[in-house]
């Protein structure tokens, strides 16, 4: 009998996701045991399209044998072919080192429409006259967001039901109810794609919803990414329709084994309801009054509703999404609560999020409360609105005066931490539960955790946290407040390993990256934001949002994270034509290896210090940072071609790797480890990307230092620099400096923020501060995550958690933490493919102590800080070899206590 468990069973990175297509899925499964070197030396995975089949090893669908290896994650399913529609439920069983074995509890995922011919459903439309018949509706125009509407469809089933599913899509969002409840908690269903490559479709277990005998399928359509104000308000449906539409399709199994087909067509019935008018930037109307009630139930009378107009299908593919479904993730009450002006209810939740605002009230009928919404208040106390620019972000709700009534919106979402209230009636106060905040976005697992003796480190690490959860909704966007909320590739790449670090982003990742792929271009370049937006209206300058250096590359960059952190190759041999059309770009354009030639948007080091907001100047430091890129791409390219046996193509692109490196020296450095550009992030770039000649690398790394201290030990760095900055200096022997930067309070710095009452990572060093004698109020998001990737030195380089260089995936890692004054202990767990790595360090005078945690199955090269070896116990580790500061050992799975003496 083994004591190891196998638990986390997930295909394609997700937990018994429903209606995929993926034909080959990839399952994976993480082990536990209290016992040190558990590992596994086989599996067997079954799979079968039943529970019943699966215990009795009735494996209809798959049943790989014994395979002798101890590989946990990213196992092909190799059975029969997956059709349409079935069921695959499996398990793995498990073989330790000792011959024991150990099976798991079943999981499940199920295949979704494969084929256009699966679809029967008819794309439909609301009947534009329920519009023009609702005098208090706003018809939609291109300024105005649009009234949702709703639809119904009542069915019979003749007998019991066995199993339903529906599937469901749309240009715009849909929210599905069965029977007067909702089929899911998942929101903002279908996300946000590219709507001229493909559509996302969703699929529902409805089973525990439906009842023999009538039933009614319900569905409110609002706007969302489709029609809605999506980037810069010029306009709405970018996407060149102003119509939302959808298709539902739902397929039920009796337990006689007939089939019933409810389907989206013309005898659907549509009208307006309760939401009058609904937008992501703009906020939401709805009047209780309104509400039909019973509306999405058997038995309704809707004589007066109007027939749904059925409308031409999209020409773009349908496919399933492969990352975790948007959803309310936690509830905040606020903190504080005060009346700033007659009738007027300031709340502060005490922490900037994404969400929205769940009202509770008692009034009137009639009554109209307005709620709005802002990350900061004015010098007066007042919301302060001005950086939402033209998102208006407020709500309005009127009563319907029957009682207690609670209600939050359906298709928008706020950045915010202040809610202001107002519309009550004269004298009258709100209930003590009148607000309460709704946390909302994609529920990908927050795995990570970090906490050590500094308060503002705590809060600077968690701020990137928040920041990383109120952006990564769908995509990963730069703000949640304001009229942009774009998926910015550039602060992306910047901060994905940290956000790796936080938590499991590789569903997230998998999804977004096919955004990048499909705005592509014809000739190869990235865009600078995906999903990319259709005909773009000049905004500030900016072009075709395409092709910036440091922002295209994340095409690049992401994949390789990906495989590094995840051990992923699908989604590299998933992107790698376009990646390589993507090099080919920049060789073509730059045929002599100096990235200076169409470099589109050039953002250079973003809010660097001093600040540069020109997109369209060249300097030689964006030139500088142009070609560094290029070199690490190229780089990138021949490692992740080695990984997937491409020996031509490693070949080809180290020598393009090599080319750029000459040119680059040539025209930068200045020889003895300087450079010709004279910024703390040409240096970090050109160490970082091992652009120095290698005899220079200290001395650049020394000039490097001279620069932070010229600045009175603070950074300069933007958007681009920040994230090599502390791990550089570590790496070349500056931790000291390292931790001087990390622990500074003084413009401009992380803890600077901290000081004027952040949450969450600012846009800008100064925020609103006017530190530096500039201030846009246009340009000043309270929540921003890109300045957050010190995140990763958090856990690489003060916990020591860092992935192998030989082997990605933490299989096989490193600990090694780098201690500094300032901190007198830290401690860190990191998910991973493979379970969670722990690593907790407290130092006493000159005593060090330090407990480390190495998932089953994995092993670890540890690093014990000391300058005595003679004084450390490495708790039953032999030494493996002796460096400047540090005792080496290689541990295998297994909890370790090591103690030694710190100079």
């Amino acid at each position: 009998m083994s004591d190891l468990t196998v638990s986390r069973l997930r295909c394609e990175y997700l937990v018994d996701p429903l209606g995929i297509d993926e034909t080959a899925p990839r399952l994976s499964w993480e082990l536990a045991s209290a016992r040190r070197g558990a590992r596994q030396v086989a599996y067997q995975v079954r799979v079968a399209s039943t529970v019943d089949r699966l215990r009795q090893d009735r494996c209809d669908r798959w049943d790989s044998g014994r395979v002798e290896s101890a590989q946990t994650s990213h196992i092909s399913y190799a059975g029969v072919e997956l059709l349409s529609r079935e069921v695959c439920v499996w398990d793995v069983e498990v073989w330790d080192e000792t011959g024991a074995s150990v099976r798991s509890e079943p999981a499940r995922w199920t295949m979704g429409l494969l084929g256009a011919c699966d679809w029967e459903a008819q794309w439909i439309a609301a009947d534009p006259a329920i519009i023009t018949r609702d005098p208090e509706a706003v018809a939609p125009t291109l300024l105005d967001p649009g009234t949702p509407g709703c639809f119904r469809r009542e069915f019979e089933l003749p007998g019991q039901v066995a199993r339903a599913t529906v599937y469901a899509s749309a240009r715009g969002l849909i929210a599905l109810r069965v029977n007067g409840q909702a089929v899911s908690e998942d929101l903002f269903a279908p996300e946000w794609t590219d709507y001229q490559q493909r559509i996302h479709y969703r699929a529902y277990d409805v089973t525990a919803l439906l009842q023999s005998g009538r039933n009614c399928l319900a569905a409110t359509l609002g706007d969302g990414w489709w029609t809605g104000y999506v980037g810069w308000q010029e306009q709405r449906g970018r996407y060149g329709s102003l119509e939302n539409s959808f298709m539902a399709q739902l397929e039920v199994e009796l337990t006689d084994r007939s089939r019933v087909i409810v389907c989206t067509d013309g005898r659907w019935s549509c009208d307006t309801g309760a939401i009058r008018q609904s937008d992501f930037q703009m906020g939401e109307i709805c009047d209780a009054r309104r509400t039909q009630s019973g509306w999405d139930a058997p038995a309704f009378d809707a004589h007066s509703w109007l027939s749904a107009v059925e409308v031409a299908a999209p020409r773009v593919a349908l496919v399933a999404q492969r990352s975790e479904p948007v959803r309310i993730t936690e509830t905040i009450a606020p903190s504080t609560h005060t009346e700033i002006a007659p009738g007027v209810h300031l709340y502060d939740l005490g922490q900037n999020i994404s969400g929205w605002a769940r009202l509770t009230v008692e009034a009137p009928a009639g009554t109209r409360v307005q709620l709005r919404f802002g990350e900061r208040l004015s010098p007066d106390g007042t919301l302060y609105v001005e950086n939402l620019r033209r998102a208006k972000a407020t709500d309005v709700y009127v009563c319907r005066g029957d009682g207690v009534e609670v209600w939050e919106p359906t298709f928008t979402f706020h950045g915010f931490q202040y809610v202001e209230l107002t519309g009550l009636p004269a004298g009258a106060a709100p209930r003590a539960d009148a607000v309460l905040g709704c946390v909302v976005h994609s529920a990908t697992p927050m795995t990570g955790e970090f906490a050590c003796s500094h308060e503002g480190v705590n809060r600077l690490w968690l701020n990137g946290h928040w920041s990383q959860r109120d952006n990564f909704l769908t995509v990963p966007t730069d703000c949640p407040q304001r009229d942009e909320r774009l998926g910015w590739m550039g602060d992306a790449q910047v901060f994905m390993r940290t956000a790796t670090c936080n938590g499991d982003v590789a569903a997230f990742f998998t999804k977004w990256m096919q955004d990048v792929v499909d705005a592509q271009t014809p000739e190869g370049l990235f865009p600078d934001v995906a999903p990319r937006i259709p005909e773009h209206i000049n905004f500030v300058g900016l072009d075709d949002l395409c092709g910036g250096a440091g922002w295209a590359d994340a095409g690049v960059i992401v994949p390789w994270t990906m495989w590094r952190v995840y051990g992923d190759t699908r989604v590299v041999e998933k992107c790698w034509a376009a990646m390589t059309a993507w090099l080919d770009y920049l060789e073509r354009t730059n045929p002599d290896h100096l990235r200076t030639r169409d470099l589109r948007n050039n953002y250079g080091d973003w809010l660097c210090i001093p600040t540069d907001t020109s997109f369209r100047t060249q300097s030689p430091m964006k030139n500088l940072l142009a070609t560094a890129y290029w070199a690490s791409d190229a780089t990138k390219m021949a490692e992740m071609a080695t990984a997937l046996g491409r020996a031509d193509d490693a070949t080809r692109f180290g020598a393009m790797a090599d080319a750029v490196r000459v040119a680059f020296q040539n025209e930068f450095c200045a020889g003895e480890g300087r450079l010709k550009v004279e910024t703390q992030t040409a240096y970090l770039l050109a160490l970082a990307f091992d652009l120095v000649p290698p005899d220079q690398r200290q001395a650049a790394a020394a000039r490097l230092v001279e620069l932070i201290r010229d600045n009175d030990w603070h950074l300069s760095t933007g958007f681009i620099g920040i994230s090599f900055l502390n791990p550089i200096l570590t790496q070349t022997g500056h931790v000291d400096v390292a931790y001087k930067l990390l622990l500074q309070d003084t413009y401009p710095s992380w803890l600077y923020p901290i000081k004027h009452g952040a949450t969450t990572i600012w846009e800008r060093w100064n925020g609103w501060t006017h530190e530096d004698g500039f201030f846009n109020p246009h340009m000043n998001s309270f929540n921003h995550y890109s300045l957050g990737s010190v995140g990763e030195w958090l856990f690489r380089y003060v916990a020591g958690i860092e992935l192998d260089p030989a082997q990605p995936g933490f299989g096989r890692f490193v600990l090694q933490p780098h201690l500094g004054d300032g901190l007198d202990w830290a401690r860190a767990t990191q998910g991973t493919m493979h379970g969670p790595i722990c690593s907790a360090w407290r130092r006493e005078d000159d005593r060090f102590s330090w407990e480390v945690t190495i998932p089953a199955n994995t092993s670890a090269t540890v690093h014990i800080p000391t300058s005595d070896p003679a004084t450390v116990n490495t708790d039953g580790l032999s030494v493996d070899a002796t460096e400047p500061g540090f005792v080496r050992c290689q541990a295998p799975a297994g909890t370790y206590h090591f103690h030694s003496q710190i100079g």
